[in-house]
This record gives C-alpha cells, sequence and structure tokens, in this order.
C-alpha cells in the first residue's frame, strides 16, 4: 500500500536485523527537543521503516548532531514489516530498536502491549499537546495511560480531480467551483451521471475508492470497543456498500484494482473524473501524469476521513529505549514534519506545523498553483476518531470482495450476506 518500496524477506534477514541492533547495554543520556543526546556512549539503533518516507536525509541531519549514534534504517515493504515485527514481538527475539506501525495495523498490536516500551514513561506526555488529539488517543491504549508510538504523518482525505474532464463535460473546474457542484454524496451521484453522459468517462476508476471515502467518514465501522462486529446494525457501513453498489449498477464506476500498473497507467489517460484519496497519492498522480495543471484537488462530499499514516513505536526488546525515544521524538516533532511534507509530501500529524509560513505559502503548480497545503489541513482538522479493531483488514477484505463480485453482476444484498458470512468464519477462528 501507499508509496511502497518493496524489499525482500526472510527469517535469516530479520536475525541480521538484530544482529545490526546489538546486545550491550548503554547509558542514557539526556536530550533537548531540538538536537536528541548530547553525547556518551557509542549507540546503535536499529530503524525498521516502509515507503518512501524521506527519514534517511533527516537520520543524516541527526547523526550530525549526535555523531555518537548510528541509526541503521531497514526499509521494507509494508506488510512484511507487520508481519516481521508481529512474529518478533510473539517471539521476544528479533525486534528492531525503533518500528514504524501504519495507523489501521496499530490494533494488531494492542493485545501484545508488554512488547512494547510505554512512551509515557520517557515524557511523552509532555509533547502530547503538539499532535492532533484524534491522533494521539489512536496511539494510546484502551485506558490511555500506555503509549505505543508517536504519530508521524496522517492521511486526511480529499477528492483529487481532472479539469479537463469537468471542462469537457460542460462544469466550471475551479476548486471553489468543483467543491460546490459536489458538496454531497446525493451530488456525486448526479453528478457522475451527467459527466458520463456528456463525456463518456468514469467518476472514478476503482469503487474501492469511492466506498473508502464513505467508510473512512463514518463515526463507527466494523466493531465496536468491546471488538464486537456491528457492521450489520450501523448503518453508515451498509450505506457506504449499498452506495458504491448503486453506482457500479449505474455504469458510472469502474473496477480495476488498486496498485495494478492498469490503475496507475489510469491517472494519466484522463479516462475519469475524480480520485477520492488521501494526502499522500500526490506522489502517484505526479509520477504518471507527468502533464502539470491537469489535476486539481478539493474537498471530498460531506466531509473527510483519514486513510493511513504511521507511528514510531519502540519495542521493549530494545537496550536503547531512551536514545530511541529522543530520536522518535526528534523526528517528530513539528520542524522535522515541515521537512517531511516539503520534501516527500507526508502530511503533518502536528498542527503547529499548519501555521507555519513555509506551510501556509505552499502552492504546487502541478495542482494548478493553489495552497494544497491549507486543503488538507482542513481535511486533517475535520477528522473524527474511530475504532478500527484489531481484525480491521480482514473484514475489509471480505467487503471488498463483495464489492467486485457486485462489479462482476452479483446481487447486492446476497452479496452483502456473504460476506457476513465469510467475516464471521474467518472471527470465529481467530
Amino acid at each position: 500500500m501507499k508509496w511502497l518500496k518493496v524489499a525482500a524477506t526472510s527469517l535469516f534477514a530479520i536475525a541480521m536485523l538484530v544482529a545490526c541492533g546489538g546486545n550491550e547495554d548503554t547509558s542514557s543520556n539526556d536530550g533537548d527537543n531540538g538536537g536528541g543526546t548530547s553525547g556518551g556512549d557509542e549507540v546503535e539503533l536499529v530503524f525498521w521503516e516502509f515507503g518512501n518516507t524521506g527519514y534517511d536525509v533527516l537520520i543524516e541531519e541527526y547523526v550530525a548532531d549526535n555523531p555518537h549514534v548510528t541509526i541503521n534504517l531497514q526499509n521494507s515493504d509494508m506488510n512484511d514489516l507487520h508481519d516481521n515485527l508481529f512474529t518478533s514481538i510473539s517471539a521476544g527475539s528479533g525486534a528492531p530498536d525503533i518500528t514504524m506501525i501504519e495507523e489501521g495495523q496499530i490494533e494488531r498490536f494492542r493485545s501484545a502491549e508488554s512488547g512494547f516500551v510505554n512512551l509515557y514513561d520517557h515524557g511523552a506526555s509532555n509533547v502530547e499537546g503538539e499532535f492532533l488529539e484524534w491522533v494521539w488517543r489512536n496511539g494510546e491504549n484502551g485506558e490511555g495511560d500506555f503509549l505505543f508510538g508517536l504519530p508521524t504523518d496522517i492521511g486526511p482525505t480529499v477528492m483529487f480531480y481532472r479539469t479537463d474532464v469537468f471542462e469537457e463535460a460542460g462544469f466550471e473546474s475551479s476548486p471553489e467551483a468543483v467543491s460546490e457542484l459536489v458538496a454531497t454524496w446525493d451530488d456525486y451521484e448526479r453528478v457522475a451521471n451527467e459527466i458520463y453522459e456528456n463525456t463518456g468517462k468514469l467518476m472514478t476508476d476503482s469503487a474501492e475508492l469511492v466506498y473508502n471515502a464513505r467508510r473512512d467518514q463514518a463515526t463507527q465501522q466494523y466493531f465496536n470497543t468491546d471488538d464486537e462486529l456491528i457492521m450489520d446494525e450501523h448503518p453508515q457501513i451498509r450505506e457506504a456498500f449499498d452506495y458504491t453498489a448503486s453506482l457500479l449498477e449505474q455504469g458510472v464506476l469502474g473496477e480495476i484494482p488498486l496498485w495494478e500498473p492498469e490503475w496507475y497507467a489510469g491517472m494519466g489517460n484522463g479516462s475519469y473524473a475524480t480520485m477520492l484519496a488521501p494526502a499522500w497519492m500526490q506522489g502517484n498522480i505526479k509520477d504518471n501524469e507527468p502533464e502539470e495543471g491537469v489535476w486539481s484537488i478539493t474537498t471530498m462530499p460531506e466531509g473527510a476521513g483519514n486513510w493511513g499514516g504511521s507511528y514510531l513505536a519502540v519495542p521493549s526488546e530494545t537496550n536503547h529505549a531512551e536514545e530511541a525515544y529522543q530520536f522518535i521524538e526528534w523526528l517528530t516533532a513539528p520542524e522535522q514534519q515541515l521537512k517531511a511534507f516539503l520534501g516527500y509530501g507526508l502530511f503533518p500529524s502536528a498542527p503547529a506545523v499548519y501555521d507555519m509560513p513555509e506551510f501556509l505559502d505552499y502552492e504546487d503548480d502541478y495542482f494548478g498553483g493553489i495552497a494544497t497545503a491549507q486543503v488538507f489541513s482542513e481535511a486533517a482538522q475535520a477528522v473524527e476518531p474511530v475504532y478500527k479493531g484489531r481484525s480491521y483488514y480482514d473484514v475489509d477484505d471480505e467487503v471488498k470482495e463483495a464489492i467486485d463480485n457486485v462489479s462482476a453482476g452479483s446481487d447486492t444484498q446476497a452479496e452483502w450476506d456473504a460476506a457476513l458470512e465469510r467475516i464471521n468464519r474467518v472471527l470465529d477462528r481467530q
């Protein structure tokens, strides 16, 4: 998922990562908020990451100010990282000193609290006010007295759209005009049909993105806080499913699987009008449509959701918990989050960044010179926290299979019922 760089992993590779981490205990050093530790014994920290974060550049800056610290950055596929981390935590061996955890995956590790350092024990409460509240709360345990990780980036969702398709359909294409035109999901459906009638083009090429957008706006999703399945009783998820199925039946949505070459290619061929997606999708669009000014950005119908983002956690196996914490506190500070945004498009979870002149003044010529940072920050501050549950992805996969089947011509109600049966079988096995 996201901007993944895939690297092979194996048990041998995990063993090598442990070796890189070292086993010698070292003394802790008091740090400052701007530059980490001031000196001491040589420390090597193994850091597992996924995706294209640009952290290698920021690490160079940190190490220059803290020459006794070496940070061994290991990049792998997101799913492999989480699988290997779960295996290591369960075995009590093989975990790194620092690890990224994707926001949706953090539920998977809540039952393994003992496998992580409580960041509150290292002063994390001192920086709590620097982050959006809903992001911070998602990094805590249910009681709120244990913090798994410090937030890095987030994925507030917006509507990317092709100005040329809207103009071909006879609509104004400015962000303000499109936002007013597509203010509600009823509007989205109406405009989808008008675009198809006037141009023969789809509203979007992947039905999954429409479902995701409405799912991520829901105040409750698949589980309640007791991990009880509620999707058949809670109307918002069923409405998201039925809405997506209806647009498929009307023939205004495509069903190209996400992350496939054909899906990436579609960003540049002008065959559809919108993409409902998070901030980090900017890089993918730019990579696949070289012409500037074709794509633009505006608000999504009826609000925003969050898709993606990460936390930095410290497994309890580390011998260098204090040094690891000092580094991740520095890396997630507003100043570094601004650099990650400007350099790599990672959208900040620290709202102080939203008032920084470099952020406020940021305009992207690719998207028609609009102040993209402000569009995303408004979306980020509109997100409502939602409990996902440790089996979130298992359930979500079954819903996506049902949507695929509806796209192939199956009955909507039959597919919903079949998805519930599969989901209950999956949960019974866990």
